[in-house]
């Protein structure tokens, strides 16, 4: 399994509910460490990237420092909510955030995590799609990435958490974006500390509840199949936060036997 796929996996897993053994995080955290990029990939994969500025210190803030997507035969990596990027910007930094964020979670204590944590976030704070108002193609997105990236590694950074909470709100209806970067602000919603989380969530409330009421997806095929499910446990990890909602916090998708159809139980 390449660090990529272990890494969508253990995404999946735990938004749906699971939790990890120690020998489990071990066994992760050596993977993912083992995936590290040396010096003459990142290199190589300096030197293919196109920028209108073509300095190598404008380049490595934009782009990974440690964690770069290996080459795919020229297709970009998907999110962990199988969003197909069109961009660098959008695909590498998602590939090494979501790597370093899952190295944080279980392996902080680590130097060698507790550096590379440390030198992302200073490149972060020098790049458009963390720190600027920025609601230009795919930096909007990779802005939500950054998001998530500061609720496990940096919850205490509140101005800056909520930097991209705003340029989130400021720019989101300026045209007509994919579903996926609405589903990807509420997952982040779903694992920001609670007290800056929730005037957010309040917006949408009432939208969650009456999604988990009343809607049903089809099983469906391929990047649906997996999509699907995790839709209904974002909006289960979001709404369960309530006090009002403490018992949905175990619930898992349930499937219709006749339709076929996945829906979520939401009786008491």
């Amino acid at each position: 399994m390449t660090a990529y796929e272990l890494m969508i996996k253990t995404n999946h897993y735990l938004i749906q509910g699971g939790n990890l053994t120690e020998a489990q995080k071990e066994s992760l955290v050596r993977q993912l460490l083992l995936a590290k990029t040396s010096p003459a990939g990142a290199q190589k994969f300096y030197n293919s990237i196109t920028s209108r500025d073509n300095t190598d210190e404008n380049r490595r803030h934009l782009y990974p420092l440690y964690f770069i997507p290996p080459y795919n035969g020229g297709r970009k990596y998907r999110t962990v909510l199988t969003q197909t990027p069109k961009t660098q910007i959008l695909s590498a930094n998602m590939y090494e955030l979501e790597i370093l964020r899952l190295l944080h979670l279980f392996a902080d204590d680590l130097p060698e995590v507790a550096g590379m944590v440390a030198d992302t976030l200073r490149r972060l704070k020098t790049t458009c799609f963390s720190c600027m108002d920025d609601g230009v193609g795919e930096c909007f997105d990779t802005s939500l990435v950054v998001l998530r990236f500061l609720a496990a590694a940096a919850p205490g950074q509140h101005a800056w958490i909520e930097s991209r909470i705003e340029n989130y709100n400021r720019h989101y209806a300026e045209k007509k974006r994919p579903r996926y970067c609405l589903w990807y602000f509420w997952l982040c919603l779903s694992e920001l500390p609670f007290d800056i989380a929730k005037p957010e969530l309040d917006k949408y409330k009432f939208e969650m509840i009456d999604f988990l009421w009343h809607k049903s997806l089809s099983p469906g095929s391929g990047q649906s199949r997996t999509l699907h499910p995790l839709i209904f446990c974002i909006l289960r990890n979001s709404l369960s936060r309530y006090p009002e909602y403490e018992y949905i916090r175990e619930r898992k998708p349930c499937e219709d036997k006749k339709s076929g159809r996945l829906y979520f139980d939401m009786a008491q």
